[in-house]
């Protein structure tokens, strides 16, 4: 009996480590099923990530450059009329300067 007790003993132990090696098969698939979809769903948001951000990028790259146009454009403008109307500005500012009349403040009293 005591044989046969071992024997069921022993078979009891090796079953019972084959059901732990079971899970622990069960949890190492589970956990790789898990990394490899984990790794899937990465991917797709890189890819996503990839695709949207030079278009909207690029929008505001296209929206900078529009910017920059503008602007160079106003400074021409702006030059050109300078350059315009410097000459006539000038003139009259000198002829200010150079017509001087001397007269006296009206505040000014003559002190006796």
């Amino acid at each position: 009996m005591t044989s046969q007790s071992q024997g069921i003993q022993q078979l009891l132990q090796a079953e019972k480590r084959a059901k732990d090696k079971l899970e622990e098969a069960k949890k190492s698939k589970y956990l790789k099923e898990h990394e490899k979809i984990q790794a899937e769903i990465q991917l797709s948001i890189n890819l996503k990530y990839c695709i949207f951000f030079p278009m909207i990028m690029g929008s505001q790259g296209n929206l900078s450059t529009k910017i920059e146009e503008q602007t160079t454009e106003k400074i021409r403008d702006i030059t050109n009329s300078f350059h315009k109307y410097m000459e006539n500005i000038m003139k009259q500012l000198l002829n200010m300067v150079y017509d001087i009349k001397p007269e006296i403040h009206p505040n000014y009293r003559d002190a006796v």
